[in-house]
């Protein structure tokens, strides 16, 4: 016995695991009857302690009559092993005397058969029973045959069987399970797979028979006709004595048909790596009608029935599992979802064939037709009436609206008021009386609560959709999702009863989290901390979901959330420290005292305590969780697309040329406000990314913390929907709503939540309602806006109390207990309080999660960077980009200027997009994951890029840069969707993951970048000052004046160099193909990871003067600033320095009077923040004759550089020289709408700068 998990005098349910017990370890001393000479009684002798002997050692031992009592152990500890026992069998250890008869030996598949079913015996299996109708079975069969005939081939009962247990199990995927000990803590093992094990009853040649169970692997990825090939195949096979050991591999559901030798119904034995046998009965009618004449039964409509078991292993199967297997079993073989249709099609031949075919029952009363229900002869009715059959109809139009519509009548607000319900839902509307319900069998309605009749199962549907958990699933468009959760709800497979235990720790946890905000409270009052009151519920909530995404191989939890609740969160969830809390609550005086320790984490501001991120360990029985909160602004939402990028970060092994994605290891949680999850077009752009190739996490789990107000507004006035989480629905999305009060449905929502999830790998939806206890925050009045509101919560008990009253009146806790609890919990936190205001008084507290402050963050500078590659690699990285498949044909308008890219190492010029695909193929073969996203980023806006390529005959695409022999790391590119804040959310969520990652994200044009500034403003440029969170994501954004107009000109490059400070990011502005090389490698190796905003070229892609040649990429690195290379050599005569950034440069440089200007030098600026001030400086220097220094833009004089240039260029060179502007007078709009004005105003400003 290794534990116990139920207290003495619990009540438990039928079915839960009363105590976990080794399997096949030995006894204690007292193991039961001996026989005289001391051994266990009846069979081979077992080791006196199970211990000391391995697994294989005691099975090996049993075989050959082994006492393991009398055999020394060479193992560890003296632990007996296999080669122990066999020694001692040739020593003479073995058996006693032979009882009377010959004994055989049992060899090859036999033996293996025999091992096995001793195995066997370790598992604790239970069994469901199933009986179905067969007559559409037989008539679908008999269809099939009948046009396959000319063929030769037949489809058999057990074909048709076996697929139709196939396509149920890749509903009840949990079926396919088998259990396994690793580590001495148990795990589920999915196998990815159905692995269809057949059961063959074999007899030889002698008479004697023997079972072989020969496996169909990956059944679930084949259609019927391949599944019906390969079942022949190991059929004949098993016959002709051909299997080989690999055909028994890996069956992890198996069918045995001992039906077909007259057995009614079996439970066999399951064996050990699998999760379910299934066992077929004979086909025949229902005993009562056995002995009754076969025309009467036929007139009569009673079909032929056969029984079904499943029998599973009860560690890891439950049997609402195992119920809802079998009925889809039953509906397939019944015609559900045309399996005999799909199994047709399959076979290649026209639906219509099994559409026709009829059972021979189909005419007859269709409430006899079910053998659940049918009477004995004596109570057989003829045809029903018409008014019965109107009832059947109006039945099912009201099981329809009970799943659409029953969450209108749920009891979901802990206010009270209960639903207003819908009129559909009333059986009287739809002219159903008790008497007539009574009459209708539930087994024909197809519904999964209990109940033989709708009068019986109606009030339990009540209970499934309109309790205190309702739903909303019906507008999925996946009939297959629809059916499942049907089967979920109804069965109540995620509303298993907590253990008496369980509900004790479920009411401690609650305690802890009312005491711990009261405590506060109390504490500091009139401070804000936006309690979790009214929503407790969400902190076992995230308790449950973290154990179950464990116990699912999970490793980690990604947490997105406002403010509400954010410390309850922070201190249970995460385990943060209840010290480091409060101190953030103490102000000045513990920020001295950190100051005075040198343990702040980083320069900045800081921010207030309830932005703050954090990461934690979870401990579960299943294991640890590591748990990770984001840090956010106030700004409501927007973290959501960064929990999501994150996230996905987290699923992704980016060890290799090849990424793997495994949607399992992190799972994303965002808690949602009710008034911002309808109200923020975030919310909408983020769910889109659930199931895009580069974006899926597997299915976020949304959690809205559905308070019933958004700061003073009400619902009636911040949405136009009944919900909060009624725009879900438009992205098929689950939605599950919740009363706060009832904390163990609340447990039930998260756990149907997850079981979708993990089923669909897609977003769910949780709609928490519940109310806040105070205002906004704890300053804010509530009555003076929502009156009524108030008083009815002034008057509402805690849900911790409410909990309590409840397993009180259960007897499941006493009074005492509960105090005592709330006591503990409250002199914790007394003490613990007590001890920090000691600490700070004594200046001795040190905690380096408190941030704040205005020390400057780290200003010193990254050690140079290597950017430079040599030729060679250059030349065989060069081949690679232009290499692709013989059969890959790639677009005619293309192969010209891809092949080119061949040649022009050798001759010139290597143009931007062609030296930024270098970059990235060295950079991947030294290490460096690279993921590229934008609106069109694949082949470029500006048909630049073309890094993937499209067959021109199939289609299909290929991508020479993720098929580089060199490559350490593996290269990420996608096509985003049209959006800017979720997909650059995400990408920073994504790059605040992966640090060494490195992380590009791509406008279609730089102007539209301002559709996602909040981002760009909270997150990119002062995570570090708030959270000191940075990434290296990389923003490429198209910008340049070329009469495009005012929205496809400029990325606004004043805001962000108003936003630079503190050196929180890089702004560049590349005019050669080399700079842009070195650049990206240089932000790619840099040591100090800091985002970077590129001003990418349009017209400058092709432009020759732009253009490189190999050995700018095999020398030289990144320069700041660009001298002009022709006046450098004559810097006397230079008397006027232009300054610029960008293309503007091309336009002076090649304009018909550059040779006219003969005193000015020309010079770029590529790097425009940090600003480089002492390169700056060293140029003007260079120029000892200068008179003046004019900087040149096309952009504004309010935009652009401009306005930071004209505070900062004086710093660099003094106030000597005189600095003045040329460019475009202040705007309000970027670029003139027409091309020939900007055609115009380009001119002036040009020949302005040269000759004015």
């Amino acid at each position: 016995l290794l534990e116990t998990l139920v207290a003495p005098d619990d009540v438990v349910a039928v079915g839960q695991v009363l105590a976990r017990i080794q399997a096949g370890a030995g006894g204690g001393e007292d193991r039961g009857p001996r026989t005289e000479d001391g051994a266990a009684g009846g069979g081979a002798a077992v080791a006196g302690d199970g211990a000391k002997a391995s697994p294989v050692a005691r099975r090996v031992a049993a075989a050959e009559g082994v006492d393991l009592g009398a055999v020394s152990g060479t193992g560890a500890g003296g632990r007996v092993m296999k080669a122990d026992v066999l020694a001692a069998k040739e020593a003479g250890n073995g058996a006693g005397p032979a009882s009377a008869g010959e004994a055989t030996v049992l060899r090859g598949p036999a033996g293996m058969l025999a091992k096995a079913m001793e195995e066997s015996r370790s598992i604790p299996t239970a069994t469901s029973f199933r009986t179905l109708a067969v007559d559409t079975l037989d008539a679908k069969r008999k269809a099939l045959n009948g046009a396959l005939a000319e063929r030769g081939t037949k489809v058999s009962f057990t074909h048709l069987i076996a697929w139709a247990i196939v396509a149920a199990g890749r509903q009840w995927r949990s079926m396919a399970r088998s259990f396994e000990e690793r580590d001495g803590k148990p795990n589920v093992v999915d196998h990815g797979a159905i692995n269809l094990g057949i059961a063959v009853d074999v007899e030889k040649k002698d008479g004697s028979r023997s079972l072989m169970v020969p496996c169909i692997r990956g059944a679930d990825e084949l259609d019927f006709a391949a599944f019906h090939s390969r079942y022949e195949e190991l059929i004949r096979r098993t016959r002709e004595n051909a299997l080989t050991a690999d055909d028994f591999v890996g069956t992890n559901i198996t069918l045995t048909n001992p039906g077909g030798l007259g057995t009614a119904a079996s439970v066999p034995r399951l064996m050990a790596g699998q999760g379910t046998i299934v066992a077929t009965g004979s086909i025949a009618y229902p005993p009562e009608w056995s002995h009754s004449p076969p025309e009467r039964v036929r007139t009569l409509g009673v079909s032929k029935v056969m029984t079904m078991t499943s029998t599973y292993d009860h560690r890891i199967i439950q049997g609402a599992e195992s119920g809802s297997f079998l009925r889809r079993i039953d509906e397939l073989l019944s015609g559900a979802d045309e399996f005999y249709e799909d199994v047709a099609r399959a076979l290649g031949l026209d639906a219509g064939v099994v559409t026709k075919a009829h059972a021979a029952s189909a005419s007859a009363p269709p409430l006899a037709s079910a053998p659940t229900t049918a009477a004995p002869p004596s109570a057989v009715h003829e045809a029903p009436g018409e008014e019965l059959l109107q009832a059947v109809q109006a039945a099912t139009s009201l099981l329809k609206a009970y799943r659409t519509h029953g969450h209108l009548s749920a009891r979901l607000n802990p206010l009270g008021g209960d639903g207003k319900g819908d009129p559909a839902l009333e059986p009287e509307n739809l002219n159903l009386t008790p008497e007539l319900m009574g009459r209708i069998p539930a087994s024909i309605l197809r519904i999964g609560v209990p109940g033989e009749t709708l009068l019986e199962a109606l009030p339990r549907m009540r209970d499934a959709y309109c309790g205190t958990i309702a739903y909303q699933i019906e507008h999925l468009s996946s009939h297959r999702q629809r059916i499942w959760l049907r089967e979920m709800i109804e069965t109540g497979a995620h509303r298993a009863p907590l253990a008496n235990e369980e509900k004790r720790v479920l009411l401690r946890r609650l305690i802890q989290v009312f005491q711990f905000e009261r405590f506060l409270q109390k504490a500091y009052l009139g401070q804000k901390m936006f309690s979790i009151e009214g929503l407790d519920s969400t902190v076992p909530m995230i308790d449950e979901m973290a154990t179950i995404a464990r116990k699912d191989g999970g490793e980690q939890i990604v947490i997105g959330m406002a403010h509400r609740g954010r410390l309850s969160v922070l201190a249970h969830n995460l385990g943060r420290s209840l010290e480091s809390i409060m101190a953030e609550f103490e102000g000045a005086k513990a920020l001295d005292a950190v100051k005075r320790t040198d343990a702040l984490r980083h320069g900045g501001t800081g921010d207030v305590k309830y932005h703050h991120g954090a990461e934690g360990l979870f401990e579960s029985a299943e294991g640890d969780v590591r748990m990770r909160l984001y840090p956010n602004p106030s700004h409501l939402e927007f973290v959501d697309p960064v929990v999501t990028g994150g996230a996905r970060a987290a699923q992704t092994e980016r060890a290799g040329p090849e990424i793997h994605h495994d949607t399992k290891v992190a799972v994303p949680l965002l808690l949602h406000g009710d008034a911002a999850f309808p109200g923020q077009g975030v919310v909408a752009e983020t769910f889109n990314l659930q199931s895009l190739d580069g974006y899926a996490t597997g299915g976020t789990i949304h959690l809205i913390q559905d308070n019933q107000v958004g700061f003073t507004t009400d619902p009636q006035d911040g949405r136009s929907t009944p919900y909060a989480a009624d725009m879900a629905k438009g992205f098929n999305v689950p939605i599950i709503h919740v009363n706060a009060d009832d904390v163990e449905a609340c447990i039930a929502a998260i756990r149907l939540a997850m079981a979708y999830r993990a089923e669909f790998s897609r977003d769910v939806v949780i709609d928490l309602i519940g109310y806040r206890r105070y205002g906004h925050n704890e300053t804010d009045e509530p009555a003076y806006t929502q009156p009524e509101q108030a008083a009815k919560i002034r008057q509402h008990p805690p849900l911790s109390e409410i909990y309590a009253k409840r397993l009180l009146e259960e007897g499941v806790i006493s009074g005492e207990e509960v105090e005592t609890a709330a006591a503990e919990r409250h002199e914790q936190l007394s003490a613990i309080l007590k001890s920090l205001r000691a600490k700070i008084e004594a200046g001795e507290f040190e905690d380096p999660t408190i941030t704040g402050g205005t020390g400057e963050l780290d200003r010193s500078k990254s050690p140079a960077v290597e950017t430079k590659v040599s030729e060679k690699r250059l030349r065989t990285l060069n081949e690679e980009l232009a290499r692709f498949p013989d059969s890959f044909t790639v677009h005619r308008k293309l192969r010209k200027p891809l092949d080119r890219r061949l040649e022009v190492l050798d001759e010139g010029p290597i143009e931007f997009a062609h030296a930024e695909a270098l970059a990235f193929a060295s950079l991947l073969t030294e290490g460096t994951h690279i993921r590229l996203t934008g609106q069109d980023s694949e082949r470029g806006t500006f048909s630049n890029r073309h890094l993937v390529l499209h067959d021109e005959k199939t289609g299909l695409t290929y991508a020479p840069i993720q098929n580089l022999s060199g490559a350490l790391a593996p290269f990420e590119i996608h096509n985003s969707p049209l959006s800017e804040i979720a997909t650059l959310g995400f990408e920073y969520g994504y790059a605040a993951a992966s640090p060494e990652s490195l992380i590009l994200w791509e406008a279609q044009f730089g102007d539209f970048d301002n559709s996602a500034q909040v981002i760009i403003d909270q997150f990119i440029a002062a995570g570090e000052s708030k959270w000191g969170q940075t990434t290296r994501l990389t923003l490429l954004l198209p910008h340049g004046y070329e009469g495009a107009g005012p929205e496809h000109s400029s990325a606004r490059i004043e805001r962000f160099m108003q936003l630079g400070a503190e050196g929180n990011m890089r702004l560049a502005n590349p005019t050669t193909a080399a700079q842009y090389f070195h650049l990206l490698r240089r932000q790619a190796r840099i040591k100090k990871a800091r985002p970077m905003v590129v001003f990418t070229p349009k017209g400058l892609l092709r432009l020759a003067d732009a253009a490189s040649r190999l050995d700018d990429l095999t020398e030289g690195t990144f320069k700041y600033v660009l001298d002009d290379p022709e006046a450098s050599r004559r810097p006397d005569e230079i008397t006027r320095l232009i300054l610029c950034s960008g293309r503007i440069y091309y336009d002076l440089q090649g304009h018909d009077r550059r040779a006219d200007a003969a005193g000015v030098a020309i010079a770029r600026t590529e790097l425009v923040y940090p600003f480089p001030k002492t390169y700056i400086a060293e140029l003007a220097a260079g120029y000892p004759n200068l008179e003046e220094i004019v900087w040149v833009q096309e952009e504004p004089a309010n935009m652009g550089c401009w306005p930071a240039m004209r505070w900062r260029l004086p710093d660099a060179v003094g106030d000597e020289t005189p600095i003045r502007y040329v460019g475009r007078p202040e705007r309000a709009s970027p670029s003139e709408g027409y091309p020939a004005a900007h055609r115009t105003e380009q001119e002036r400003i040009v020949l302005t700068a040269l000759t004015g």
